[in-house]
């Protein structure tokens, strides 16, 4: 089976969540800004997509070069084998992004790299002169960062942020994928009483059963590849038995999502029910500084209002406040929350353990972490 060059992209700040998960599928990896590179075969391209719960997509990188001339970049585009990943009748559109390079223009590198891959197809397919491209989409991207293109295939389709649970969400919804980070930075366990405060649309309870019950985030959804020529079915139905066969649908767990709004509450629960985790994830209306637990040895993994819309700061100071009170006896509970609120300690009344810099789509943020005595 052929080896491919794959690229993982991930959001700022959790590339090494998204490594890890990479080197527990057993693949060795490096690590840059934004994406993790690493080898594997077609089965690689088919488990990642369905088990990697960080990572925003999974590219084949097709080729790296230098150009500075739109002739260096047709020719060595043109050089690539793109028969091997785009047949008679596949669509492949180009997309392009550039960054500090003499190449500038994306709408020119754009259209000179779909006539080099053009022209490339013309010479292997020696009877075909013009491309319908009706079939099956193959999106390829140039990126040229410091006059470095690297031209890649997204194998992903909609971002692997789209479970396929979503039914409903609020104003503000937490991507899935950063969701699942902010769980896997903390020291949950399986066996441990969960609770997110402010659940919203319930995508942090959700994303803790199931990551609770090791089931692959991608278990519900299909993905752009899986009707690529060169991409056996067998392929594809050999990742999703493994999916079947690790996923632990009998592990108890204890899981709750409390939010303020009963609308949300009612969306939340339509979630999990599409997620098939109905009686597992458990919601609740109340307010956050309502939480009381005789529990012990919890988490609790929350994304508060930021108070960044006018007239809101007030509120959401008090309310940091209410919860550094409500959640003060809590010693053997470890607490997590990501806001953009700078003075998030001062409010909440004590210093994290750990800070992590974080961006919730383009918001810049912090991860505050008070680990347990």
């Amino acid at each position: 089976m052929r080896e491919h060059t794959l690229l993982a992209t991930a959001p700022m700040g959790i590339e090494a969540v998204v490594a890890k998960e990479v080197r527990n599928l057993g693949y060795e990896c490096q690590v840059e800004n934004g994406k993790i590179i690493y080898k594997g075969d077609s089965l690689a391209i088919a488990r990642s997509n369905l088990w990697l719960r960080t990572a925003d997509r999974v590219k084949i990188i097709v080729g790296q070069f230098k150009a500075t001339t739109f002739e260096q970049l047709f020719e060595q585009t043109k050089a690539l084998p793109w028969e091997r990943y785009i047949n008679q009748d596949n669509e492949f559109p180009v997309s392009g992004k550039s960054h500090k390079s003499t190449l500038h223009s994306i709408s020119d590198s754009q259209a000179i790299v779909k006539k080099a891959i053009v022209e490339r197809l013309k010479t292997k397919y020696r009877n075909t002169i013009w491309f319908e491209e009706k079939g099956p989409k193959v999106p390829i991207e140039v990126a040229i960062l410091k006059d470095v293109v690297t031209i890649t295939i997204d194998t992903s389709g909609p971002g692997l942020h789209k479970r396929g649970y979503r039914v409903g969400q609020g104003d503000a919804p937490l991507k899935e994928t950063l969701a699942a980070a902010l769980i896997l930075l903390t020291n949950w366990k399986k066996d441990m009483p969960f609770v997110d405060l402010f659940c919203g649309s319930g995508t942090i309870p959700i994303e803790a059963a199931l990551i609770g019950q090791n089931i692959a985030p991608g278990f519900n959804r299909d993905f752009i590849s899986e009707d690529w020529f060169w991409l056996d079915k067998k392929i594809w139905d050999e990742a999703r038995m493994e999916v079947e066969d690790l996923a632990n649908y009998d592990e108890p767990l204890d899981i709750l999502g409390t939010d303020i709004d009963g609308k949300m509450i009612e969306i939340a629960k339509a979630n999990a029910l599409e997620a098939g985790l109905a009686d597992v994830v458990h919601f609740k209306q109340m307010r956050a500084t309502d939480f009381t637990t005789n529990k012990q040895n919890g988490v609790i993994v929350s994304n508060p209002p930021y108070g960044e819309r006018l007239g809101e700061k007030a509120v959401v100071e008090e309310l940091y406040r209410g919860l550094g009170n409500t959640l003060a006896d809590l010693s053997t509970w470890s607490i997590y929350m990501i806001t953009s609120n700078e003075k998030f300690e001062e409010y909440f009344g004590k210093t994290a353990t750990k800070k992590r810099k974080l961006f919730n789509g383009f918001i810049k943020t912090d991860y505050y972490q008070y680990w347990a005595k």
